[in-house]
């Protein structure tokens, strides 16, 4: 891997892209839905002809009677009702459908957690240059407490009290870097193998996510959502195995023909074999195909419902934190940048004491991380609702039609890019905490 390569920055979609060709997960999903394929065919075929060869000899008891070989051939082939070959194929159909449909869920899955494991980088990233921003601003306070304690200025604490804080500060980025490192191998083992081991990202945790509004989502909920489409497929394969399994009463039909050869003559006989349906009516296997459908409807209703609810929920937490990102940006920190300016500056003239200087700059520091966790939470909440949409980079609504059979190749496009937004924020400053991802160097 050159050192060049290695040093770019990938962006989003270059990460998704990277784990639909990379991710060994793909390759898996893509054989189950070859293997649902393969047994469409199965259902619509034929049954194979049965032949059967005796051989034998005739041999006389009485004089007069002629000795010899005795060869039969038969040959028995099963007449298959055509409506219970349409419902076999017909099940396999939706069998098709529903694996397809968990192929988009996959899809869908993996995009979220390629974004979440991103957003984290970022966000572990935005943690780092805050805690390289604190300990530079920490060490010019040490600075100017030392000079002060050796001119006379100021007690020796405030000295003593400067080298806490920067020992501190020097902990906090070793361990904001650890945390980093944590966040891309944890983003490298979702992407697969494709991502080189040092790389860095490009974009920025403070981007404003908008998503659709909720009453557009809920209707789009129950023909988006891959996961309810499948339990939808899997319902009517059910209720078409009942109509399955109840026409496997009538009896069952086989041609036969035969052929016997004697010394001194020959017989043919044709002839129909039929199975009577006399102790075994299936009522068993009819029972039981009637109460999985009845499952199979309860856990879709279950289902669909519990989806609604957490598409709700995911977004009343967004709501929640837009609200945050707004109050932080526009005057939590603000606010306290400001404090801290007013308490360096009268350090630096000496109307304070370091003490103001240093519960400023923790003010400063806690408001930064809130701000940074409340974009995080931001755009989890937006993954949350892309899952729930089945929303996956290159792949359709998974609105499936009966008996269709797709070769899955998805392309790249960019995520989510909806309709409602949330309040307008300003563009925030280096020391707000949109905070660019930086090359790794190591």
């Amino acid at each position: 891997m050159s050192s060049a390569f290695a040093a770019d920055a990938f962006s989003l979609e270059q990460l998704l892209s990277l784990s639909q060709n990379s991710n060994k997960g793909v390759a898996a999903a893509h054989a189950g839905v070859d293997a649902a394929s393969a047994a469409v065919t199965s259902a619509g075929a034929y049954p194979n002809p049965q032949v059967e060869m005796m051989y034998g000899r005739l041999r006389g008891r009485q004089a007069g009677v002629a000795e010899g070989n005795t060869p039969s051939f038969s040959i028995t082939q099963r007449l298959d009702y055509p409506q219970q070959r349409s419902l076999r194929r017909s099940i396999a159909e939706r069998n098709l459908d529903a694996t397809e449909a968990g192929l988009q869920a996959f899809y869908a899955d993996l995009a979220g957690r390629v974004k979440t494991g991103y957003f984290g980088v970022l966000r572990r990233e935005s943690e780092l240059a805050a805690a390289r921003e604190d300990l530079a601003m920490m060490k010019q306070v040490h600075s100017r407490a030392r000079l002060r304690v050796e001119v006379g200025e100021a007690p020796r604490y405030e000295l003593i009290r400067a080298e806490t804080e920067l020992l501190a500060a020097q902990k906090s980025l070793q361990s904001a870097e650890y945390r980093v490192d944590q966040a891309k191998a944890a983003l490298r083992q979702q992407v697969g193998g494709a991502l080189p081991p040092k790389f860095a990202l490009a974009g920025s945790l403070g981007q404003i996510p908008n998503v659709p509004d909720l009453a557009v989502m809920r209707e789009r909920l129950s023909t988006a959502n891959a996961e309810l489409v499948q339990r939808r497929m899997e319902l009517e394969r059910a209720n078409l195995a009942v109509d399955y399994q109840r026409s496997l009463r009538l009896p069952e039909l086989a041609v036969r023909a035969s052929t016997t050869r004697e010394p001194d003559n020959s017989v043919s006989q044709v002839g129909l074999v039929l199975t009577i349906p006399l102790w075994d009516r299936r009522k068993g296997p009819v029972g039981e195909a009637v109460a999985q459908a009845t499952q199979a409807r309860s856990a879709y209703e279950l289902r669909e419902f519990e989806l609604a609810q957490e598409l709700e929920s995911a977004y009343r937490q967004l709501e929640i934190t837009q609200a945050q990102v707004t109050a932080l940006e526009s005057g939590i920190v603000r606010e306290a940048e400001n404090a801290l300016q007013v308490a360096q500056a009268a350090y630096r003239y000496g109307e304070r004491g370091i003490l103001e200087v240093i519960d400023a700059q923790r003010t400063l520091r806690n408001a930064r991380n809130e701000l940074i966790a409340a974009q995080y939470d931001q755009q989890m909440a937006v993954i949350q609702i892309e899952r729930l949409l089945s929303m996956a980079p290159g792949m359709s609504t998974p609105g499936v039609t009966p008996g269709r059979t797709s070769d899955v190749t998805p392309d790249v496009s960019p995520a989510m890019t909806p309709a409602v937004t949330s309040a307008t924020t300003p563009a925030m400053t280096p020391t707000a905490a949109t905070l660019s991802t930086e090359s790794n160097k190591d």
